[in-house]
């Protein structure tokens, strides 16, 4: 976040002044999304070996997924980071940004079938339990190595053609875009809720 970076610990969020740079911004989420990651491949577990999983836990998955994950942090990554690489020089098309994309909209239908399955699954449809598992498992899957590339790759090369004014001007953005996809100063109701689902799931 611009104003304000976090951290998660035992449950407890804790916000604190931030003062690093957009792509250490990015990471911080990453770590955030890993933990939804995490709560979705155990759901799918206990699914699978024949437990009940309360609907709110996927729809809260579902929420987590189209606000925090696809619309702000991958919002700040589409709409701000990946346009300013272009300005230095990157190819959207191809290259590091075009496998990005390439992998957001893998990820968008994942999405969107195992939020139609989980619809279901709240009106009491058991039947969707298997199209939940297999699209929750491949989210997961792809988010799993689509992270390390950004983190690896993406975000060093960013940090080397963006100058100190240019990361300024990046999580400046990034605070108008958490403002208008998730509401201002709300992450922290996002980090809560993935500490409740992780005590509801028992996950250490």
């Amino acid at each position: 976040m611009s104003a304000f970076s976090f951290t998660l610990q035992r449950g407890v969020t804790i916000l604190h002044e931030a003062s690093g740079t957009a792509t250490e911004n990015l990471k911080e989420e990453h770590r955030v999304i890993e933990r939804m990651l995490r709560i979705l491949t155990v759901a799918c577990d206990k699914l699978e070996n024949g437990e009940e999983v309360s609907p709110k836990v996927f729809m809260s998955a579902v929420d987590f997924i189209r606000t925090f994950a696809d619309g702000c942090h991958h919002g700040k990554e589409e709409d701000v980071l990946f346009p300013m690489m272009e300005k230095r020089g990157f190819s959207r098309q191809a290259g590091p940004i075009g496998v990005m994309l390439m992998e957001h909209d893998q990820g968008r239908r994942f999405a969107r079938v195992f939020a139609e399955a989980v619809e279901k699954y709240e009106r009491g449809d058991k039947t969707a339990k298997q199209a939940i598992i297999q699209n929750a498992r491949g989210y997961a899957q792809l988010l799993a190595q689509h992270i390390p590339k950004e983190d690896g790759i993406l975000y060093p090369l960013a940090d080397k053609v963006l100058g100190a004014s240019d990361q300024k001007e990046l999580l400046e953005k990034f605070e108008k875009i958490e403002k208008e996809k998730i509401g201002e100063r709300r992450h922290h109701e996002y980090l809560n809720l993935v500490a409740k689902l992780e005590k509801e799931l028992n996950i250490n």
